[in-house]
């Protein structure tokens, strides 16, 4: 928020100097970023007049001019033409500095001397555009500093705001703050606005269709007026805080928006159709052109402002093309309004619009501005434009609940701040800002009931009034003390702990650790297939999303997963291996004390080759096995006994003949298998995708077994391999869960390490190989020890399984 000294001083007697209001608005929560001072260092630019002015004889382009400063007569060499014999100018003397870092010098300019500069308003830095040199009016004092014969001395402040304090984006905003700082009485009056003549109403209407996003609607007509530059005084005081000089009417609605903080909008009266407005939504699809041109798509949740036909302009964003001050415009209908703040925002946000007014209707105007801003823009347009104003105004107002009064306790108020003031000090600090404040008949002695004005949004509970005594008693004056503090001692969750080591040994694999919004699209289930009565279809909702897609929580983390994987491919990363160890959160296991039913999984995802690209690789894509292999070193490294892989799993998103279901003691940990094709599709994934999910809540109380000592044997092994035929059906599983059973004395470890179907092998049948190893502690041993040891893992193959023996 862009405010100027002596637009302050309109307001309010400020004893201190610029410098130190700047310091305590900073103390007072208002940080002031930045000071600007206007005219600084320009007293050597003074009033001159213009004694003759002759053309350059050796320059036609050039005139030749005697000014008169009143102590001495000058020679002036100008390029301007906008100047004649006994104007008033500003003079740059020599020596003087013009921003820019341009030094005024005695110079020669094709052979005539120039003893200084006649200056334009841009050179001056009181425009940014000029077309010749500055006039100044006729009636100031020769030899006077221009900047202080135009009252143009200021000193501009930038104040940094917070999103809560929205009633301080205006100059009476700015003003309440510092007389509430100083001590001294705010000035202001409410305007009347002008009587006019008939009645408004016999000329037009306003419908408001949605009171719930625009609760209060004022409009008045000004007819009869004549578009044309603003009058001097107007242009200054907008370019002083930022702002573009338009024209007369636009730039009084600016003026009153800074100064009172109420946004206002003029419509070409004559291009509304019907002569009426309407305030309703938007039709979904709709095309509408702002006053930049920009042509913009709305949504059934903007907010329109319309005529009889049609869109006239985004309530409290941006007018339209169709209805803007024009300069045949001769009727102007005023808008002052209060519309919605999640409303605006909402449509401001999704067009990338970001205006003046958005910005004061984002944060919430003050609905009890409305009527006295507009009635100040009428007046300012009928004393600077002219015109005749319609008699009376239309104010269509909702009223909202009255605000309940907010208790306040002296002592509590101490308590927190570690101060000692009375009881009057605080009803002092807040009456300063314009609060009601009246005893509390309770507690007559220790409380107050405030009413809060409707300017300030962001107090609503006792602690929001606490904290404006500490500001506006100021926050220097809160003493220091050293916080009280005790050492606590805990012990990391062994839970906490475990999911630790899983994350280094997935990143020791390989693996990149990726973390996702726990917020998803409700369409992702139908992209991963689930069918209409899986339970992870009911997803805990979000009361306030910020989109759709980001509208329930996640009951499951591949869908995430999956769209990061096909995120990374369009970025051509081929080769990938991520990792996400989450909460997921479903209303189906909801339990006392956790209402989303939150509970830790990992999920990890691989696709793209087996190794680093390289000469002295394979470029042979990852698989199943890959993707199991990882599995089975979590379950290692845990130590988890009687883990199972059963083939094929219910998973609608995995493959049916390259998935399984990883269990333990007929406790399903997880899944883990091929992407199914047509998930892949959903995805716009073009490669395979290999997936696993786990419950590790489940995982980690797995039973598992614990580890042993054993010595390293001084004998060596002996193995036997053997290959066998057996069925199709027969799993390796079911092999080695054989040899593990019949578990002989010397067993060290088994391994299969064939399978082969094809020429020599029946139909239906499968050629399995496997090596055993045996090895004693104690001896070395025999082949008859072996053989005899071995026969017995060989019977049991055939006798359980139908093995026959090749």
């Amino acid at each position: 928020m862009n405010v100027t000294w002596n637009w302050l001083k309109e307001f309010v007697d400020c004893p201190y100097s610029p410098d130190e209001l700047a310091h305590r608005l900073t103390m007072a929560g208002l940080e002031v970023e930045g000071i600007k001072r206007y005219g600084e260092g320009m007293d050597s630019v003074i009033v001159a007049r213009l004694v003759s002015v002759d053309v350059h004889p050796d320059a036609e382009r050039l005139t030749l001019c005697r000014v008169q400063t009143g102590a001495e007569e000058l020679q002036i060499v100008c390029g301007a033409k906008n100047h004649k014999t006994g104007d008033l100018v500003a003079l740059a003397q020599v020596g003087t500095v013009l921003p820019g870092n341009f030094k005024i010098k005695k110079s020669k300019i094709r052979g005539c001397e120039s003893q200084g500069m006649l200056c334009s308003e841009k050179e001056l830095g009181l425009a940014e555009n000029s077309e010749g040199i500055l006039i100044l009016p006729p009636d100031l004092p020769l030899g006077r500093p221009v900047f202080e014969a135009l009252g143009l001395k200021d000193v501009l402040f930038e104040i940094g705001l917070t999103p809560n304090r929205a009633d301080c984006l205006s100059v009476l905003g700015v003003a309440r703050e510092a007389a509430a700082l100083c001590g001294n009485p705010l000035r202001f009056q409410e305007p009347a606005g002008p009587v006019g003549e008939g009645d408004i109403r016999s000329l037009t209407s306003v419908e408001v269709a949605e009171p719930e996003h625009c609760p209060r609607y004022a409009a008045r007509l000004i007819r009869g007026i004549r578009i044309g530059p603003s009058p001097a005084w107007l242009a200054r005081r907008l370019e002083s805080v930022g702002l573009r000089s338009i024209n007369n009417v636009v730039d009084v609605t600016n003026y009153v928006m800074m100064e009172l903080g109420q946004p206002l909008h003029a419509f070409d009266f004559n291009r509304l159709r019907e002569r009426r407005i309407v305030v309703r939504r938007a039709e979904a699809g709709q095309l509408f052109t702002t006053l930049d041109g920009r042509q913009h798509r709305l949504e059934a949740e903007d907010l329109m402002i319309c005529d009889g036909e049609g869109a006239v302009a985004l309530a409290g964003v941006m007018g339209g093309e169709n209805s803007e001050i024009g300069p045949d415009t001769r009727d102007v209908l005023l808008e002052s309004a209060f519309f919605n703040p999640m409303t605006v925002r909402r449509t401001s946000k999704r067009l990338g619009i970001h205006t003046e007014a958005s910005h004061r209707f984002e944060r919430g105007v003050d609905i009890g501005m409305t009527p006295l801003a507009l009635e100040r823009a009428a007046q300012l347009i009928c004393e600077t434009v002219g015109g005749v104003a319609a008699g009376g105004r239309i104010d269509v107002y909702a009223p909202p609940a009255p605000r309940q009064p907010v208790p306040i306790s002296v002592r509590r108020t101490n308590a927190i701040l570690g101060l000692d003031l009375d009881r009057e000090r605080v009803r002092e600090l807040l009456l300063s800002i314009d609060m009601m404040v009246a005893g509390d008949p309770q507690d007559a002695g220790d409380r107050f009931l405030v009413t809060v004005p409707s300017f300030r949004h962001d107090l609503e509970r006792e602690i929001d009034l606490i904290e404006e005594v500490a500001r506006l008693n100021g926050y220097e004056q809160i003493p220091v003390t050293l916080p009280a503090a005790g050492v606590d001692s805990w012990l990391v969750p062994e839970s906490a702990e475990a999911v630790g080591r899983i994350r280094k040994a997935m990143t020791a694999e390989g693996f990149s650790e990726v973390v996702n919004y726990s917020f998803v699209s409700p369409g992702c289930w139908d992209k991963i297939l689930l069918p209409a009565g899986d339970p992870r279809r009911r997803a805990v909702p979000l009361l306030n999303p910020l989109t759709e897609d980001q509208s329930v929580m996640r009951t499951i983390l591949a869908p995430s997963l999956l769209e990061v994987v096909a995120r990374n491919l369009s970025y051509r990363s081929r080769d990938l291996r991520m990792f996400e160890v989450r909460p997921v959160f479903s209303a189906e296991n909801a339990q006392k004390g956790n209402a989303a039913g939150e509970k830790l999984h990992l999920c990890f995802a691989l696709c793209g080759r087996r190794a680093p690209e390289g000469w002295a690789q394979e470029n042979e894509p990852v698989d199943f096995f890959d993707l199991k292999g990882v599995a089975e070193n979590l379950l290692e490294l845990f130590a988890v006994e009687k883990a199972v892989f059963t083939s094929g799993t219910e998973e609608p998103f995995l493959h049916p003949g390259k998935s399984a279901l990883l269990k333990s003691s007929d406790q399903v940990i997880g899944f883990l298998g091929e992407i199914h094709p047509h998930v892949l599709d959903h995805f716009d994934i073009d490669a395979p995708v290999l997936l696993g999910e786990f419950d590790l809540k489940a995982f980690l109380e797995a039973p598992g077994r614990t580890g042993k000592f054993r010595p390293l044997s001084r004998f060596p092994n002996v193995q036997r391999d053997t290959a066998f035929v057996v069925d199709s059906a027969v799993s390796a599983q079911e092999v080695m869960e054989t040899i593990r059973r019949v578990g002989p004395r010397y067993l060290e470890e088994s391994v299969l390490f064939d399978i082969y179907c094809g020429p020599g092998i029946p139909e239906g049948k499968k050629s399995m190989a496997v090596r055993v190893r045996y090895r004693s502690e104690e001896k070395t041993l025999t082949d008859d020890e072996v053989n005899g040891l071995h026969q017995k893992i060989v019977d049991a193959l055939c006798n359980r399984l139908g093995a026959q023996i090749r």
